[in-house]
């Protein structure tokens, strides 16, 4: 089945909406191909603030409805607790909150941005979305995350090359307890380093540590930095490691 296939066949849908790539690109269809849709992002304290303006800055780019939903997930102890499904709590609680705001404006069907390029075999959150029967039709049409970023290039969406980016959360070892002040240092860090112009990385909590992980072809930029890099992380952080481990993609 073609993407504009599954539109037509369904004229109203409400979206899941994170201004990543993939949910950019399922809003951007759905509108060419004559559907009613409306975008909705649930704001947590998981997400960092550019995640929010891009969002907003791509719906007000496609003349898109947006909804922004805050939701309080630091409250919720089965998500702070950060157990080995913690993904699943926690996107029960977003898409909850979403299939209740769609549903009042008169939407019987949510859409997310699950694309066939990932792996659902042992992803909690997508056990949620089951329960919930939240549609993906990219995975649904068989369309990678290859072929997703040339279609938004070809459809002149600034996500088309944005780096993945996993929730704040994702920074934090299971098992140990989710804080505001751990997400905000970890927002901090990661924005610093977006500053000096690194892509697709991530700073994990490694004890009262900084763990960098980054590509190979982002260690001549690391070097480069390194003491200035050292410097402002130690302000935040009992010390900065170099995970020399780490996959060329997150």
């Amino acid at each position: 089945m073609e993407l504009t296939e599954f539109f037509q066949a369904h004229p109203q849908a409400a979206i899941a909406f994170s201004g990543g790539v993939d949910s950019a690109y399922l809003l951007w269809a759905g509108m060419r191909a004559g559907t009613r849709v409306k975008a909705y992002y649930a704001k947590t304290a998981f997400q960092p603030a550019f995640e929010l303006e891009d969002a907003k800055r791509l719906a007000q780019e496609l003349g898109a409805e947006l909804e922004i939903l805050p939701v309080d997930i630091l409250c919720r102890e089965e998500v702070t607790a950060n157990p080995a499904d913690r993904c699943y709590h926690c996107k029960r609680a977003l898409f909850e909150t979403i299939l209740k705001a769609a549903k009042a404006d008169g939407f019987s069907l949510v859409l997310d941005g699950t694309n066939a390029s990932d792996d659902v075999s042992d992803r909690p959150g997508v056990r949620a979305l089951r329960e919930l029967e939240v549609r993906s039709p990219l995975r649904e049409c068989g369309m990678t995350k290859a072929e997703i970023r040339r279609r938004s290039k070809e459809a002149g969406l600034f996500t088309w090359d944005k780096p993945a980016y996993a929730c704040l959360a994702t920074r934090i070892p299971t098992g140990e307890q989710i804080t505001g002040e751990k997400l905000e240092r970890t927002e901090r860090a990661e924005e610093y380093l977006m500053n000096l112009g690194f892509r697709n990385f991530r700073v994990r909590l490694d004890g009262g540590r900084a763990k960098l992980q980054l590509p190979a072809a982002a260690l001549p930029l690391v070097l480069e930095n390194r003491e200035e890099i050292v410097k402002t992380l130690r302000k935040s952080y009992d010390g900065v490691l170099l995970d020399l481990e780490v996959r060329d993609a997150f």
